[in-house]
Order: structure tokens, then C-alpha cells, then sequence
């Protein structure tokens, strides 16, 4: 069964072809990330244009990619929610409008869940992609990490999950974002904590790790808030001066520090808590998505602490792709009818 997978929930337009679930045989993605490194984040009214802008020959460059005619293409799944209003309108009238005109079943994905199924892709005729050699085995534990997420998922069958943390303030990404900003280090901010960090002493500056009611649950907002006042404090400032003026005040040095101790702070938290879950619920498998994935090290990090094998995909699976949306529709169709192209409606708070 080849599904066409339709991506749109930020700031990437993103469509891919996957056979059965676990075939890639495209994935295309064009990033509007360039227009918005000038406002450190992104700017919704700009990612909405430049899908509006790229959409069509996004898709049409992944089905010429596949070898793939609409004849050939069984579904379409598109991302409804969570994400950005603006950009999820788009990708979902262009998915509804093709469903229709093209006779196809239409299904709404959930872009988060959809992070784990991305994991499930081990198989493709594409060039520079390192895919794990078989599918996770279920039940599994998943670490979703992103921009906008950050979330613990005890998945027993594909039918079945229940989501077991949560953060309850910013999403480590979003902190990773926000801590860069401090620091007067490029958007976005994951990678670029991660280059400065290589530099800095992560035992430099002793940072807090929040302490929550719920067992496998996280928070950040304190972190980045700690971060901001040892910055001004190594900068001679007390708290009311402004976070914007404090990159000129640091030296790199300082800056490498402060982005070494956030960055293993958090990552800890994010290990502390994957550890408790694994004692608990003793899964099958264990899976990291999303695009803090990416992150070396976390990675370093789970191999050194996590006794379990822990699977990843290839780091451009990570961030939002829409092979992945492709992916967890092949198993969505199993257990649950399409979607209504006339009545789907995007959700951007949409939960698990």
C-alpha cells in the first residue's frame, strides 16, 4: 500500500510516498528556516506563506521521486494538528482538495504520535539515509523531544498508547531556542547550544533539574530561567537587566559554559526521567524522536546511562518530515476508517 504523506504543522513543507508502512520511497522537504533566523524564531504569517508558495511542487517533486503516478498512490495522510494555525490550514485544504479530486481515502495524523512512526522505516531506495534494520518492537517506550513537544508515550500495540509525561511548560526544543537567544547564539537553537557547547565546561555552573508531581513529567520553564540569571550574574548584572543586552556583555568562554551546563541539565532530566519509565514498564523496545533527537549528545548520553537498546532513525527523520506522517497512516488504516475530506478541520492544540 503506498500512502502520500503531507506535511505542514511549522515552519517545513514537507511530502513523501511510503509502501507498507516502513518503505520510503520519497521524501521531500523545503524549509522556510532562513526567512526566519532574523526574528530568533518562528514567524507564523511567514511559515504560512512559503507553504502556500512551495506546497505544489513539494508533491509533485515526491511522487516523480517514488517512480509514483496517482495511479499508483492508495492514500493520503496529511498532519491536522498540533501546530501553527496557519500552516496546518494549508496542508490540510491541499490534502483534502487532492482526496477529492482524486478519488483518494484521507487520513488525519497526529504530528506528534507521528514522530514515533518514523522509527518504523527501515527500508528505502533513497541515497544518504542511515535506517534502523527493523521495526521497533512492541509494546515500546517512546521519548518524543522537539521544538514543541516533549512527551513519554507508552505505545502497547498500534491501536493502543497512553501517554505517561509530559512537559508542562516549555518543550526542551523551546528551551533550547530560548536559552540561544540569551546567549546571542543563531536560531535555531538546538544546534547551536550544541556547537558551543563542545567548548564549555558542563559542570561549570550547577542549574536546577524541576521536580514534579508527576513521575515521567517535565518542566523547563525554570531551567531557562536559571540560565538567564547566571547569565547576568557572569555578565555583573542583577535581575532586571534586559536578557536581550546580555550576549554583548559575555565572552565566549562564558557563553560556551552557560550553553554546556543548560544543555547537559537538560538532557539529564530528559534521561532521568526515560530511565524511571524503563524500570516501570519494561518495554520491548525504546525509541527517541523528534528534533532534539538529533542532539549528539543525547545520544552519547543514552548510550552511556540506558542499559536498554535504544533505536533511532536517520537525524533528517527527526525533524518533521512527511514520511513519517505516511508511515503511522499505514497503520491507522488497519483499525479505523478515513477521515471526511469535507468535514477534517485542523486542531492546533491538538493532544495525544
Amino acid at each position: 500500500m503506498k500512502i502520500l504523506g503531507i506535511e505542514t504543522s511549522c515552519d517545513e513543507t514537507a511530502a513523501a510516498v511510503v509502501e507498507d508502512g516502513h518503505r520510503m520511497l520519497s521524501n521531500v522537504v523545503a524549509t522556510s528556516m532562513d526567512l526566519h533566523k532574523a526574528y530568533g524564531g518562528v514567524v507564523p504569517e511567514i511559515a504560512a506563506r512559503s507553504h502556500l508558495e512551495v506546497i505544489t511542487p513539494v508533491i509533485e517533486e515526491a511522487l516523480k521521486v517514488s517512480g509514483c503516478g496517482w495511479g499508483d498512490i492508495d492514500a493520503i495522510a496529511v498532519t491536522y494538528g498540533p501546530g501553527l494555525g496557519g500552516s496546518l490550514l494549508i496542508g490540510t485544504m491541499t490534502a483534502k482538495t487532492l482526496a477529492i479530486a482524486k478519488k483518494k481515502p484521507l487520513y488525519a495524523i497526529n504530528h506528534v504520535e507521528a514522530h514515533i512512526y518514523a522509527n518504523f522505516i527501515n527500508e528505502t531506495k533513497l541515497h544518504n539515509y542511515k535506517l534502523p534494520q527493523t521495526s521497533p518492537a512492541l509494546p515500546l517506550l517512546a521519548l518524543i523531544v522537539s521544538g514543541g513537544h516533549s512527551h513519554l508515550i507508552y505505545l502497547k500495540n498500534h491501536s493502543d498508547y497512553e501517554v505517561i509525561g509530559r512537559t508542562y511548560d516549555d518543550a526542551v526544543g523551546e528551551a533550547f531556542d530560548k536559552v540561544a537567544k540569551i546567549l546571542g547564539l543563531p536560531y535555531p537553537g538546538g544546534p547551536s547550544i550544541q556547537e558551543a557547547a563542545k567548548d564549555g565546561n558542563s559542570r561549570a555552573i550547577k542549574l536546577p533539574k524541576a521536580k514534579m508531581a508527576g513521575k515521567y513529567d517535565f518542566s523547563f520553564s525554570g531551567l531557562k530561567t536559571a540560565v538567564l540569571r547566571a547569565a547576568q550574574d557572569q555578565a555583573g548584572k542583577d535581575f532586571t537587566f534586559p536578557s536581550y543586552e546580555l550576549a554583548e556583555l559575555l565572552t565566549n568562554a562564558q557563553k560556551a559554559n552557560l550553553a554546556a551546563s543548560f544543555q547537559a541539565t537538560a538532557l539529564e532530566s530528559l534521561i532521568d526521567k526515560l530511565k524511571t519509565a524503563i524500570d516501570d514498564y519494561s518495554p520491548l523496545s525504546v525509541v527517541i524522536g523528534g528534533g532534539v533527537a538529533a542532539n549528539s549528545a543525547l545520544r552519547q548520553m543514552v548510550e552511556e546511562q540506558i542499559p536498554t537498546e535504544v533505536n533511532y532513525t536517520d537525524i533528517k527523520l527527526c525533524t518533521d518530515n512527511a514520511a513519517m506522517i505516511a508511515a503511522l497512516a499505514y497503520f491507522k488504516q488497519q483499525n479505523s476508517e478515513p477521515t471526511d475530506p469535507y468535514t477534517l478541520e485542523i486542531d492546533p492544540n491538538l493532544s495525544m
